[in-house]
């Protein structure tokens, strides 16, 4: 049994160190603007500004959870958890996917009530608050994608911010329309818009979290591909129990059962298939059993016909 293990760990650390100083400050730019938007929202009475008030404060929420998560990955392996908590991240994004559906509906249910009978909204007000969303959302956004990393629950807090970024636009539009026509249905219509938007958005996250937690093989991998890739190398015969999974977004891990030729060097094939995954696949975590075929159909015949078998 053999374990390739090239992963590098000062790397994930200061890639971990880097998303936690995005997401910090992503945080103190929403949480403050939350209350900007609550306000603004109440006073304008604009159902807009309001659902997107609800998803920043969401957003905060995500990006507390996610430096939460981002943190107790960090924490070193135990004998009895061996990864240690790297997949807190996925469980991060996992809630944050969730956060995103909750939202949209609050807002479908509220556009809904408000389409019989629209309340007077104040489009400046509303148009000033929803611009400076806006801004903030832009800067947020752009920090996240230049400096946040590129793990699972990052993503997830990046598509909150997206989303975020989507609604003020449409309170942006809702409040020019009013402005412009005073056409008060346009902030409920434009308020399901943004909940479409921010369902679309949750989709993503919650496909790839939940694919991690089943342990599915990774986007992009093909599971039969790798174990035609390994059948081909040099002195393999057979390959049996091929598992490929993701330990946690961007960290894929593969086991399999090996056969070699009896007359071939078990430990110069496993070095060549552990190459191959590495360069061809990316696949730096293997775990590799590796026997010689001949013995081990000797080992299988042996137990069969042994005094205690049935």
């Amino acid at each position: 049994m053999a374990h390739a293990h090239p992963h590098r760990p000062a790397d994930d650390h200061e890639t971990r160190k880097r998303s936690r100083r995005s997401l910090t400050l992503v945080l103190c730019l929403t949480a403050a603007f939350t209350v900007v938007e609550v306000v603004g929202g109440v006073l304008t009475d604009s159902l807009a500004l309001l659902a997107d008030a609800g998803h920043m404060l969401s957003d905060s929420i995500a990006l507390g959870v996610a430096l939460i998560a981002t943190r107790l990955a960090e924490l070193p392996p135990t004998a009895n958890r061996s990864f240690g908590l790297r997949r807190a991240e996925v469980l991060g994004a996992l809630f944050n996917g969730a956060a995103l559906v909750a939202i949209a509906i609050w807002i479908f249910v509220e556009a809904i009530g408000r389409l019989d009978d629209p309340p007077e909204v104040l489009g400046g007000g509303m148009l000033a608050v929803a611009l400076a969303g806006t801004l903030v959302n832009l800067v947020a956004a752009a920090i996240l994608h230049r400096h946040g990393g590129s793990g699972l629950n990052v993503s997830a807090a990046f598509r909150h911010v997206v989303a975020d970024l989507l609604g003020s636009l449409g309170a942006v539009l809702a409040a020019v329309i009013i402005l412009a026509t005073g056409w008060l249905e346009a902030d409920p219509l434009i308020s399901m818009l943004i909940g479409l938007l921010i369902l679309a958005s949750s989709w993503g996250v919650l496909r790839d979290s939940v694919s991690v937690l089943l342990e599915a093989s990774p986007r992009g991998l093909d599971a039969s591909k790798v174990g035609e890739a390994m059948i081909s190398v040099a002195g393999v015969e057979q390959v049996h129990d091929l598992h490929v999974w993701e330990v946690t977004s961007g960290f894929p891990a593969l086991a399999a059962h090996v056969l070699v030729g009896r007359e071939d060097d078990c430990h110069a094939v496993r070095r060549e298939v552990e190459s191959m995954l590495h360069e061809r696949f990316g696949l730096n975590h293997t775990t590799l059993q590796v026997d010689h075929a001949g013995v081990q159909l000797l080992q299988i015949e042996a137990l069969t016909h042994s005094p205690g078998a049935s």
